[in-house]
Protein backbone atom coordinates (compact mmCIF):
# COMPACT_ATOMS: atom_id res chain seq x y z
CA UNK A 1 0.00 0.00 0.00
CA UNK A 2 1.72 3.43 0.92
CA UNK A 3 1.58 3.89 4.62
CA UNK A 4 4.42 6.15 4.35
CA UNK A 5 6.48 8.72 2.66
CA UNK A 6 10.42 9.68 2.01
CA UNK A 7 10.18 13.56 0.20
CA UNK A 8 13.52 14.87 0.27
CA UNK A 9 14.29 18.18 -1.49
CA UNK A 10 13.45 18.09 -4.82
CA UNK A 11 14.26 20.47 -7.86
CA UNK A 12 10.42 20.53 -9.12
CA UNK A 13 10.93 23.63 -11.48
CA UNK A 14 13.72 21.29 -13.44
CA UNK A 15 10.93 18.26 -13.62
CA UNK A 16 8.04 20.43 -14.40
CA UNK A 17 8.87 23.62 -15.35
CA UNK A 18 6.65 26.64 -14.94
CA UNK A 19 6.11 25.26 -11.83
CA UNK A 20 4.12 27.56 -9.75
CA UNK A 21 3.82 27.35 -5.88
CA UNK A 22 1.52 28.61 -3.43
CA UNK A 23 3.72 26.81 -0.59
CA UNK A 24 6.95 25.16 0.30
CA UNK A 25 7.22 21.45 -0.33
CA UNK A 26 6.70 19.64 2.52
CA UNK A 27 9.83 17.50 3.35
CA UNK A 28 9.76 14.59 5.53
CA UNK A 29 12.33 11.28 6.20
CA UNK A 30 9.54 9.51 7.43
CA UNK A 31 5.64 11.12 6.53
CA UNK A 32 2.71 9.41 7.92
CA UNK A 33 -1.11 9.58 6.56
CA UNK A 34 -2.97 12.53 8.10
CA UNK A 35 -0.36 14.75 7.90
CA UNK A 36 0.26 18.15 5.74
CA UNK A 37 1.38 17.35 2.23
CA UNK A 38 2.28 19.01 -0.91
CA UNK A 39 0.55 18.41 -4.19
CA UNK A 40 0.50 19.86 -7.71
CA UNK A 41 -2.50 20.48 -8.90
CA UNK A 42 -4.20 22.45 -12.21
CA UNK A 43 -4.68 26.15 -11.31
CA UNK A 44 -5.59 28.33 -14.18
CA UNK A 45 -4.31 25.54 -16.83
CA UNK A 46 -0.79 25.94 -15.08
CA UNK A 47 0.59 23.68 -12.36
CA UNK A 48 0.73 24.41 -9.24
CA UNK A 49 2.01 23.23 -5.69
CA UNK A 50 0.44 23.81 -2.97
CA UNK A 51 -0.18 21.98 0.91
CA UNK A 52 -3.33 19.45 1.56
CA UNK A 53 -4.21 17.14 4.15
CA UNK A 54 -3.12 13.69 3.58
CA UNK A 55 -6.39 11.41 4.10
CA UNK A 56 -9.49 12.46 2.18
CA UNK A 57 -12.30 13.97 3.93
CA UNK A 58 -15.02 15.01 2.26
CA UNK A 59 -18.03 16.97 3.99
CA UNK A 60 -19.87 13.92 5.40
CA UNK A 61 -17.06 12.12 6.73
CA UNK A 62 -17.21 12.26 10.56
CA UNK A 63 -14.57 10.40 12.26
CA UNK A 64 -11.03 11.68 10.79
CA UNK A 65 -9.20 8.40 11.37
CA UNK A 66 -11.07 6.95 8.57
CA UNK A 67 -10.50 9.17 6.07
CA UNK A 68 -8.43 6.95 3.39
CA UNK A 69 -4.98 8.01 2.53
CA UNK A 70 -5.45 5.42 -0.71
CA UNK A 71 -8.14 4.58 -3.07
CA UNK A 72 -7.32 1.05 -5.59
CA UNK A 73 -7.48 2.16 -9.05
CA UNK A 74 -9.82 -0.46 -10.05
CA UNK A 75 -12.91 0.64 -7.61
CA UNK A 76 -12.65 4.64 -8.35
CA UNK A 77 -15.30 5.10 -10.54
CA UNK A 78 -17.30 2.98 -8.11
CA UNK A 79 -17.36 4.25 -4.82
CA UNK A 80 -18.73 7.51 -4.47
CA UNK A 81 -16.35 8.58 -2.00
CA UNK A 82 -13.76 8.49 -4.87
CA UNK A 83 -15.87 8.90 -8.34
CA UNK A 84 -16.58 12.67 -8.71
CA UNK A 85 -12.87 13.65 -7.33
CA UNK A 86 -11.22 10.75 -10.12
CA UNK A 87 -13.10 12.95 -12.81
CA UNK A 88 -12.77 16.41 -11.86
CA UNK A 89 -10.03 16.59 -9.55
CA UNK A 90 -7.05 14.74 -9.87
CA UNK A 91 -3.61 15.75 -8.22
CA UNK A 92 0.53 14.58 -8.22
CA UNK A 93 2.15 14.06 -4.86
CA UNK A 94 6.24 14.90 -5.47
CA UNK A 95 8.06 12.14 -3.70
CA UNK A 96 11.52 10.65 -3.17
CA UNK A 97 10.67 7.22 -2.14
CA UNK A 98 7.44 5.51 -0.68
CA UNK A 99 7.79 2.83 2.49
CA UNK A 100 6.87 -0.64 2.25
CA UNK A 101 6.72 -3.44 4.77
CA UNK A 102 7.81 -7.46 4.04
CA UNK A 103 6.58 -10.13 6.71
CA UNK A 104 8.96 -12.46 7.66
CA UNK A 105 9.03 -14.93 10.67
CA UNK A 106 9.67 -12.44 13.65
CA UNK A 107 8.79 -8.63 12.45
CA UNK A 108 8.21 -7.01 9.16
CA UNK A 109 11.31 -5.70 7.59
CA UNK A 110 11.31 -2.01 6.18
CA UNK A 111 12.01 -1.37 2.33
CA UNK A 112 12.24 1.92 0.68
CA UNK A 113 10.81 1.89 -2.83
CA UNK A 114 12.42 4.84 -5.06
CA UNK A 115 13.33 5.49 -8.73
CA UNK A 116 16.10 3.30 -9.93
CA UNK A 117 18.12 6.51 -10.56
CA UNK A 118 16.86 8.13 -7.12
CA UNK A 119 15.38 10.38 -8.99
CA UNK A 120 11.99 12.50 -7.85
CA UNK A 121 8.49 10.64 -8.56
CA UNK A 122 5.17 11.71 -9.44
CA UNK A 123 2.36 9.87 -7.51
CA UNK A 124 -1.37 9.72 -8.56
CA UNK A 125 -3.61 11.38 -5.98
CA UNK A 126 -7.42 12.59 -6.38
CA UNK A 127 -8.10 15.51 -4.09
CA UNK A 128 -11.59 17.47 -2.27
CA UNK A 129 -12.53 20.25 -0.78
CA UNK A 130 -14.62 21.01 2.51
CA UNK A 131 -15.84 24.17 3.14
CA UNK A 132 -15.51 24.70 6.99
CA UNK A 133 -17.94 28.18 6.30
CA UNK A 134 -18.18 30.46 3.56
CA UNK A 135 -15.28 31.80 3.17
CA UNK A 136 -13.01 28.94 4.73
CA UNK A 137 -11.78 25.38 2.99
CA UNK A 138 -9.95 22.06 4.03
CA UNK A 139 -8.05 20.79 1.13
CA UNK A 140 -7.60 17.16 1.57
CA UNK A 141 -5.89 13.87 -0.78
CA UNK A 142 -5.58 10.34 -1.38
CA UNK A 143 -3.10 8.49 -2.99
CA UNK A 144 -4.18 6.10 -5.89
CA UNK A 145 -2.71 2.40 -5.93
CA UNK A 146 -1.91 -0.10 -9.04
CA UNK A 147 -1.13 -3.53 -8.25
CA UNK A 148 2.61 -3.71 -7.84
CA UNK A 149 5.19 -5.28 -10.77
CA UNK A 150 6.63 -9.03 -10.35
CA UNK A 151 10.35 -7.52 -8.76
CA UNK A 152 8.14 -5.70 -6.35
CA UNK A 153 5.40 -8.38 -5.59
CA UNK A 154 7.21 -10.11 -3.23
CA UNK A 155 7.53 -6.62 -1.04
CA UNK A 156 4.14 -5.33 -0.94
CA UNK A 157 1.05 -6.14 -3.61
CA UNK A 158 0.35 -2.19 -4.11
CA UNK A 159 2.08 0.84 -4.65
CA UNK A 160 0.92 3.98 -5.52
CA UNK A 161 0.84 4.38 -9.31
CA UNK A 162 3.51 6.66 -10.96
CA UNK A 163 2.71 8.97 -13.77
CA UNK A 164 5.38 10.26 -16.08
CA UNK A 165 6.04 13.74 -15.78
CA UNK A 166 5.38 13.94 -19.59
CA UNK A 167 2.24 12.45 -18.71
CA UNK A 168 1.81 15.26 -15.88
CA UNK A 169 -0.76 18.00 -17.70
CA UNK A 170 -2.80 15.23 -19.49
CA UNK A 171 -3.10 13.54 -15.50
CA UNK A 172 -4.08 17.29 -13.42
CA UNK A 173 -6.57 18.49 -16.45
CA UNK A 174 -10.11 17.77 -15.72
CA UNK A 175 -10.89 17.69 -19.31
CA UNK A 176 -9.10 14.72 -19.86
CA UNK A 177 -11.60 12.03 -20.53
CA UNK A 178 -11.56 9.43 -17.71
CA UNK A 179 -10.84 6.72 -19.61
CA UNK A 180 -7.89 7.91 -20.96
CA UNK A 181 -6.69 9.34 -16.96
CA UNK A 182 -7.34 5.92 -16.06
CA UNK A 183 -4.62 4.57 -18.78
CA UNK A 184 -2.07 6.03 -16.89
CA UNK A 185 -2.63 4.29 -14.23
CA UNK A 186 -0.31 1.69 -15.32
CA UNK A 187 1.85 -0.71 -12.96
CA UNK A 188 5.62 0.72 -13.02
CA UNK A 189 7.57 -1.10 -15.34
CA UNK A 190 10.64 -2.88 -13.86
CA UNK A 191 13.18 -0.74 -14.79
CA UNK A 192 11.96 1.80 -13.51
CA UNK A 193 11.49 1.32 -9.70
CA UNK A 194 13.95 -0.41 -7.08
CA UNK A 195 13.76 -1.51 -3.21
CA UNK A 196 16.03 -1.30 -0.54
CA UNK A 197 16.19 -2.47 3.10
CA UNK A 198 15.61 0.34 5.90
CA UNK A 199 16.25 0.36 9.62
CA UNK A 200 13.11 -0.80 12.03
CA UNK A 201 13.96 3.12 13.11
CA UNK A 202 10.84 4.22 9.89
CA UNK A 203 8.37 2.20 12.03
CA UNK A 204 7.52 5.10 14.04
CA UNK A 205 6.64 8.18 12.55
CA UNK A 206 8.27 9.74 15.62
CA UNK A 207 11.32 9.01 14.18
CA UNK A 208 12.34 11.98 11.73
CA UNK A 209 15.95 11.74 11.00
CA UNK A 210 17.80 10.82 7.89
CA UNK A 211 18.77 7.55 9.24
CA UNK A 212 15.02 6.33 8.94
CA UNK A 213 16.06 6.20 5.04
CA UNK A 214 19.65 4.70 5.36
CA UNK A 215 20.20 1.43 3.63
CA UNK A 216 21.26 -1.71 4.96
CA UNK A 217 21.48 -4.00 2.47
CA UNK A 218 21.44 -3.90 -1.52
CA UNK A 219 19.05 -2.24 -3.75
CA UNK A 220 16.79 -5.11 -5.48
CA UNK A 221 15.98 -3.78 -9.06
CA UNK A 222 15.98 -5.08 -12.28
CA UNK A 223 19.62 -4.47 -13.73
CA UNK A 224 21.69 -4.76 -10.72
CA UNK A 225 24.40 -2.50 -11.01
Amino acid sequence: MAGRLHIASLDLERLLPGLGVDSPLVTSPNLAPRRPLSAIRLEADRPCLSRLFWGLTPPWLEVLDRAPHCARAESLEARPMFREAFRARRCLVPVSGVYVWRAQARFKQPFLVTRVDRGPLLLAGLWCRFHTSLAEHTDSLALITVPANSLLGPLTDRLPGVIAPADSHRWLDPRTPPDEARSLLATAPMELLGAFPVSRRVNDPAHQDPACAYPTGPMLCRNPR
